[in-house]
């Protein structure tokens, strides 16, 4: 193929797999998902051609190991927006903004202390599985709208020094949030103050992001404070991605100065393995002369790994760019 054909390639496969998801929202789910079909009969399918060109255009820029740190913080900056864009609307009253109509706490911690003190699972929940299947952790690093936040935050020189005993910390955390949440269940705390104590907590993270993060150049709320975060953590090993660093690699640590999710420190390197809070984003690739850090899908290879990876995640981006509201 003409290698100036060739870098379209992907772009496409981008296109169309965010087409026919979109496609398919629209044509079969019965209640309007897509904003412009609330507000306009049949624009919505105008949308799904926006969102499936947005796609293709996001690929293309970032099958530069180069530009996509860049591009994945442009985007990532852009889904932020525009999600609280539509949660200020929700708050102001134009119910055509919400989900389902009502209003739900935009709080990472919700999708896991919410179905434990309903007892049953929601949308949110297996919405977030079904990406943790899909791309791994691509959640953390493309899909929350607090990751944004933490990301722009921690947009500095990395602090080199590992965050210590975080799983320690990440672990303590998420049994006290399980253990409190099943108590609050048990003892049918009113509404009113489990909604307080989960804005108090989403507080807290913004205190980190605005003051920790930024201090430090890395991801503090989503490597410490964000429960889904952990969770992630784990849950990505159901999925077949993986990124490894091979033995060419001459530990000149250049790459830690590139992870927000201190996950490339001595220790990782030395293991030739990303740390358990990697999250696949590939911001490190530029750094490595010697292109050491690669990417693992079944028996592909590591370009053809990362090139599937870009369109799945890049996919799933446009897809809940144009479906994720409150």
């Amino acid at each position: 193929m003409n290698p100036g054909l060739l870098k379209y390639r992907l772009p496409l496969i981008a296109f169309f797999t965010t087409a026919i998801s979109l496609c398919m929202v629209q044509w079969k789910v019965a209640r309007p998902m897509l904003l412009a079909e609330r507000f306009i009969a049949g624009a919505g399918w105008i949308q799904v051609l926006v969102m499936a060109l947005y796609a293709g255009w996001i690929t293309l820029k970032m099958q530069d190991p180069g530009q996509s740190a860049k591009w994945r913080r442009i985007t990532w900056t852009i889904f932020a927006i525009v999600f609280m864009g539509q949660f200020a609307l929700g708050l102001a009253g134009f119910e055509k903004f919400l989900m389902t109509g009502k209003l739900h706490l935009p709080i990472p911690l919700m999708i896991l202390s919410g179905p434990v003190f309903r007892g049953s699972i929601g949308f949110m929940p297996i919405l977030f599985l079904s990406t943790i299947l899909v791309s791994g952790p691509a959640w953390c690093s493309q899909l929350c709208y607090f990751g944004a936040l933490d990301n722009l935050s921690a947009d500095r020189k990395t602090d080199l020094k590992p965050i210590m005993n975080k799983f320690r910390f990440k672990h303590v955390l998420i049994l006290t949030i399980i253990t409190i949440t099943i108590l609050l269940r048990l003892f049918e705390v009113p509404t009113q103050i489990t909604t307080l104590l989960a804005v108090c907590f989403g507080v807290i993270g913004l205190v980190i992001i605005t003051f920790v993060s930024r201090s430090k150049g890395k991801m503090v709320h989503c490597i410490l404070w964000c429960p889904i975060g952990t969770l992630v953590n784990y849950m990505k090993l159901v999925s077949p991605y993986r990124i490894y660093i091979d033995d060419s690699c001459t530990d000149c640590m250049a790459c830690t100065r590139f992870c927000k999710y201190d996950a490339l420190n001595k220790g990782d390197i030395m293991n030739r393995k990303p740390g358990l809070t990697c999250t696949y984003c590939g911001d490190c690739l530029a750094s490595c002369k010697t292109r050491s850090i690669r990417y693992k899908f079944l028996r592909f290879s590591d370009q053809q790994a990362r090139n599937t990876w870009i369109v799945l995640t890049v996919s799933l981006h446009a897809m809940f760019l144009a479906l994720g509201r409150i």
